[in-house]
C-alpha cells in the first residue's frame, strides 16, 4: 500500500491530486505543522531524514522530493499514463516542467515569501532581483501555456501537477495578475474532479488557508 505521510499547507497536496489521477489505492498518514513556527513536526524526520513533505512509503521503499515521487509514481504504477511515450520528444519536454518547476520557477517565489515572512522586503538589489526573476518564470510559463490547455501537448501529464503549485504559489503571492493564460490554466487544474477529491481527503489546500 502506498502511504503518503502528508503534512498540512505543503506541496504533499500535489501527490494525493496525482494519486487521484492515477486511481491508485493509498492511505494517508497526516501531520500538522507547529501554529506559531509553521514548522513541520520532529516525526516526519523519522520517515525521511530531512524531516520534509512530500515523501511518501510503498512497501519497503520511501522516496522524497516532489519530482522524484511523481516520477516514481508514474514509472511504477501508471501503466503508461500520465506521461508521453518516453521515445518521442514530447517525453523530453515532459522531463523540463516536471523539473523546471522545483529546480527554477519556484526559488524566486520563495525568496519573496520568506521576505515577506520577515515582516518587509529585501534589501533594494536583492528584492530587484527577485522582482526580475519572477517576471522571467512567469513570463516563460505565460507564453509556453499561450494557446494551450495543458503544459505538454494535449493531455494531462505530471508535469502539470508541478506546475500548477508554482501558479498557486504567484496567486499567493499577488504576482499572478499580469498573466492571465496562467491563471486561466490554474483554474482549469483545479477545476479537474481528481484535484477535488484529493483535497476532500487531505483537507483544506495552501490556497484555502
Amino acid at each position: 500500500m502506498i502511504t503518503v505521510h502528508h503534512l498540512n499547507d505543503s506541496r504533499s497536496d500535489r501527490i494525493l491530486w496525482l494519486l487521484e489521477e492515477l486511481g491508485l489505492s493509498y492511505e494517508i498518514k497526516k501531520y500538522e505543522r507547529d501554529a506559531s513556527t509553521r514548522y513541520a513536526p520532529a516525526a516526519l524526520k523519522a520517515v525521511h531524514p530531512l524531516g520534509k513533505s512530500p515523501v511518501i512509503t510503498d512497501g519497503d521503499r520511501t522516496i522524497a522530493e516532489s519530482g522524484a515521487v511523481i516520477d516514481y509514481l508514474i514509472r511504477r504504477h501508471g501503466g503508461g499514463r500520465l506521461q508521453p511515450d518516453p521515445a518521442s520528444p514530447r517525453y523530453d519536454e515532459y522531463v523540463y516542467w516536471l523539473h523546471y518547476a522545483e529546480g527554477s520557477a519556484t526559488v524566486p517565489l520563495l525568496l519573496l515569501m520568506y521576505t515577506m515572512l520577515m515582516g518587509g522586503g529585501a534589501a533594494p538589489p536583492l528584492q530587484k532581483r527577485i522582482d526580475e526573476e519572477i517576471a522571467n518564470h512567469l513570463g516563460h510559463l505565460e507564453r509556453a501555456l499561450a494557446g494551450r490547455e495543458f503544459i505538454v501537448g494535449n493531455d494531462f501529464t505530471g508535469a502539470d501537477v508541478q506546475i500548477t503549485f508554482v501558479a498557486e504559489m504567484a496567486t499567493l503571492l499577488g504576482q499572478i495578475g499580469p498573466y492571465p493564460n496562467l491563471g486561466s490554466y490554474l483554474s482549469r487544474m483545479h477545476a479537474r474532479p481528481a484535484y477535488r477529491r484529493a483535497i476532500e481527503r487531505g483537507g483544506p489546500s495552501m490556497m484555502d488557508v
